[in-house]
């Protein structure tokens, strides 16, 4: 097995991993306000990395240049801070199934912005994988409301979720440079930290900060809050970012994406979302597209 090809599995069972937390996460985001439960992942997320690395024998606080954290920090509170609390937001509006299928559009930003800025390129059979992934998002966005969302959620929560994908694959692109010559863990433990001065000063001038913090002092909301944390925050992320270490960013960001299969048949099974043709379709198209951008 080549580095290419680790790369890729990888980034299907990061997929696996963080469908499994989204379900974790829609049950926690009926008692805990997206802001307040991003905190509470992250912190537990950045505590897991930090006894991650003194086990390891690793140095937190290494000696890199100064951009490099800048680097890191910076992806943090796009891709952590400020795109988990929209995609929280877009979760608890829409559902786990079609929030996962509209994070599909994760995939054409990447690709987009690693053509602009990483020099990757791609082929005739990728650029329809990008297209049915495009498909699936549209297919999502034209089907006939549920009658239990309220007026409007189905299109805020699918803006919010085009939003968060954007935030999260500007923070992919401007860390990606530094994941050839820094330590993968080491990066991940820097950038998650990135995450909490910023929710953290977003909270201090909330007026509603009582009533986000509270449910998290709760510990009967710990029951899915934690393990959803462990899964979304730590294995996830530190897998996710190892196929971005070893496989072609566009390939990684791809194969990411499967992640709507596995989250949409969790749903229909646990939270009993339900089944319709586009989301069957979409979902298809998602896994079609992509097989079709890897390089498998």
């Amino acid at each position: 097995m080549n580095g290419s090809q680790l790369g890729e599995i990888m980034a299907v069972g990061s997929a696996a991993i963080w469908a499994t937390a989204v379900i974790l996460f829609r049950l926690s985001g009926k008692r805990v306000v997206p802001l307040g439960l991003n905190l509470f992942k992250n912190c537990l997320g950045l505590s897991l990395f930090i006894l991650t690395m003194l086990l390891a024998g690793q140095t937190i606080l290494r000696a890199a240049p100064w951009q490099d954290y800048a680097l890191l920090l910076a992806s943090g509170v796009l891709g952590i801070a400020i795109s988990d609390t929209l995609f929280l937001h877009s979760l608890n509006l829409i559902g786990a199934g079609p929030a996962s299928i509209v994070s599909g559009l994760y995939s054409p930003f990447i690709i987009g912005l690693s053509l602009a800025f990483l020099g990757d390129r791609l082929n005739d059979r990728q650029v329809v994988g990008v297209a049915c992934i495009l498909l699936a998002v549209i297919l999502i966005g034209y089907q006939k409301p549920d009658r239990s969302l309220p007026p409007g959620a189905l299109l805020a929560g699918i803006v919010l979720g085009i939003l968060a994908q954007l935030c999260t694959a500007v923070g992919i692109v401007i860390m990606k440079p530094l994941l050839g010559r820094v330590p993968l863990l080491w990066a991940t433990t820097v950038r998650v930290f990135g995450s909490i001065p910023a929710l953290a000063l977003i909270l201090a001038f909330h007026p509603g900060r009582k009533e986000i913090l509270s449910p998290l002092l709760e510990k009967k909301n710990w029951r899915t809050m934690v393990p959803a944390s462990i899964l979304g925050t730590y294995l996830s992320i530190v897998i996710w970012m190892g196929s971005l270490k070893y496989a072609q960013v566009s390939v990684a960001a791809s194969l990411s994406q499967t992640n709507a299969a596995f989250a949409f048949i969790l749903a229909a099974v646990f939270l009993k979302e339900k089944v319709t043709a586009a989301k069957v379709a979409a979902v298809v198209l998602t896994l079609l597209g992509a097989l079709l951008t890897s390089s498998l």
